[in-house]
């Protein structure tokens, strides 16, 4: 199983997608181990949207396309909701 998940930091307000096949410790990556990573700059992160597939390509796939404009405004739309 894989994740694509949306992190939003409400300190810097942005937002940050990825994909995993481990979400628990990507996110504890996210917020507490990393030490080079963009997103420690940002922390701390609060999961606010994900979606699972069972390829890796799809969930690729579908990172991607949430990296696009539209994609964008699908977060958008997320983040105002909460």
């Amino acid at each position: 199983m894989f994740f694509v998940y949306v992190l939003y930091s409400p300190s810097a307000n942005k937002f940050y997608v990825g994909y995993t096949s481990n979400l628990e410790s990507r996110l504890l990556s996210h917020n507490e181990l990393g030490t080079k990573d963009w997103t420690k700059r940002y922390r701390p992160w609060n999961l606010v949207y994900t979606e699972s597939y069972e390829s890796k390509s799809s969930a690729l796939k579908r990172e991607q396309e949430l990296k696009t404009g539209v994609g964008r405004e699908f977060i958008q739309k997320i983040l105002n909701k909460k």
